[in-house]
Formats: C-alpha cells, structure tokens, sequence
C-alpha cells in the first residue's frame, strides 16, 4: 500500500522556520518531522511514500528524489481534503495518509496496520495533557475524536473537549474497499456542492479538512474505525509547538534516530507507484 504524504502547505505560523523550506523540514530532536515519518512507516515495512507538494515541493524533490510526487497546483487556495484527493491514482489498492507537520512513533502505525477494518484514523487518547501547554492552539482547535469501542461515532472540532475521546492524529489507513467508498462519497458531494459551497463549521468544499467529509460519511452510515495511542504524538503547527515537541521528543533521540533520505534515483521511484 502506498503512503501518502500530505505537506502542500506553507505554514506560516511555523515562521521564520517555513521562510525557505516547507513545515516538514523543521528539525525536532536532531532529525526533519519528514524524517521521524518515514521511519515510522519504514520500521514497519512500509516504503511506497508519495508527497503531496505545493508551497517550496522542489525542496523535498531536490532532498528526496526517491519518493514519488503530486501537485495539488491549487494548494494555496484549498486545504487538506483537495491536496489528498489529487493522489487518488495511488489510492486504489488501499492506502495510508498522513500530515507532515506531525510526530508519531512506529506503534502507531503497527496499530493501523494491525486494524481489520476499511477506514481507522489514529487517535491520541492525551491529547489534553498537550494542550495544557499550548496557549497558541487552544482545544477548540483540536480535529477530537468521539467513539463507541473502536467504532467512531463523530470526528470534528466542535465535539466538547472533556467529552471528547481523543484527538485525531492525521494518520489513517483505507483498504481498497475503504478508498472506493471514501472516493466515491467525495466525488458525489463534490458534484453536489461545488468549491464554494459550505460543507461544515462555516468553509467551502474547496477549504475542507479531511475530518469533514469522513464526519459527512459518518453521520451517512459508512463504518469509520480507530486506533487509540496513549501520548507520544505532536502536532507542530506554531513555534510554540515547535519548542514543547522539541523539549519532549529528546527522550528518542538517541535511541531512535531516523534514517537519511535514501539516494535512489526518481526513475526508481517512479516504479514504487
């Protein structure tokens, strides 16, 4: 199965560290969050990556050229939903997705790998413990997660926090049969709904997070299921994350470093798609 990694955007309240490389190039704990993520895909046998580009992707390309590339041309006036959409062609056989602003250990990956069901997002069951200490990203902000065992019943940003049962990751894996449903629901309500359209929580299609069409697919009757971790998760989104990622994630650095970007050639990489 493919992984698709989603880094089109630019993050600028990552600034001064997003100026000349994209968000997943900041160094946590000695290594890029790119890095980290790979090698959780990689400790699990996982290496068919395609990147999702826009903001600075000939950075990636030039420092990665083993890994498979897609334009969402668009990225500056879309958002997460679309930059995944424009990699459907590496989705059919089933697929994993995941945010590269985001750290996250192999476990995780192991548990999704380990899921029987067609659709299971990752879920940070301490998020809370996190938030305490970000000023600049308030729980409001956080994609919570409610479920019923493993079965999620709501993913959205409205749930209450202490109501919420975790928070979503980014990370998820479909089958192929999870993928075709997941597909086909966007390309209908895409039909439906235009770009401009409202799809939830006040943005148009074309600026909708993932969380709001697989809510939609929810609340329609497509089983969406998770994995939970207890910690070991961050979400590098503002310089303030930046330093309490930094500050926690130490504890892996020395016995956990990633490997560097590998050195094959694109032609190579073109075969892994």
């Amino acid at each position: 199965m493919n992984v698709i990694l989603l880094g089109a955007g630019r993050g600028a309240r990552l600034m001064p560290y997003t100026a000349s490389q994209p968000k997943c190039f900041t160094e946590v704990a000695g290594a890029r969050i790119l890095d980290w993520t790979l090698r959780a895909f990689r400790q699990n046998g996982l290496d068919r990556f395609v990147f999702v580009g826009g903001y600075l992707m000939d950075v990636v390309r030039n420092a990665y050229p083993n890994l498979t590339y897609v334009e969402n041309p668009a990225w500056s006036t879309t958002n997460i939903l679309a930059s995944l959409v424009c990699a459907r062609e590496h989705m059919a056989r089933g697929f994993y997705a995941t945010y590269t602003d985001t750290l996250y250990l192999d476990g995780a990956v192991k548990a999704l790998q380990d899921s029987p069901h067609d659709i299971t997002l990752v879920m940070d069951t301490r998020w809370r413990e996190r938030y305490a200490f970000r000023s600049m990203h308030p729980e409001s902000d956080a994609e919570k997660i409610l479920v019923d065992g493993a079965r999620v019943v709501e993913v959205s940003r409205t749930i209450k926090p202490q109501e919420a049962s975790g928070e979503y990751s980014g990370v998820l894996k479909m089958t192929a049969e999870g993928a075709s449903q997941f597909l086909q629901f966007y390309d209908e309500l895409h039909a439906e709904l235009g770009d401009e359209h409202v799809i939830a929580d006040g943005r148009p299609f074309r600026m909708a997070y993932v969380i709001l069409l697989l809510d939609r697919m929810i609340r329609d009757g497509i089983p969406v299921h998770c994995v939970a971790v207890p910690g070991d998760y961050h979400e590098v989104d503002t310089i303030q994350d930046y330093h309490l990622a930094t500050a926690d994630w130490m504890r892996f650095a020395n016995k956990s470093v990633p490997e560097p970007p590998q050195t094959t050639s694109r032609e190579n990489a073109r075969h892994l798609a």
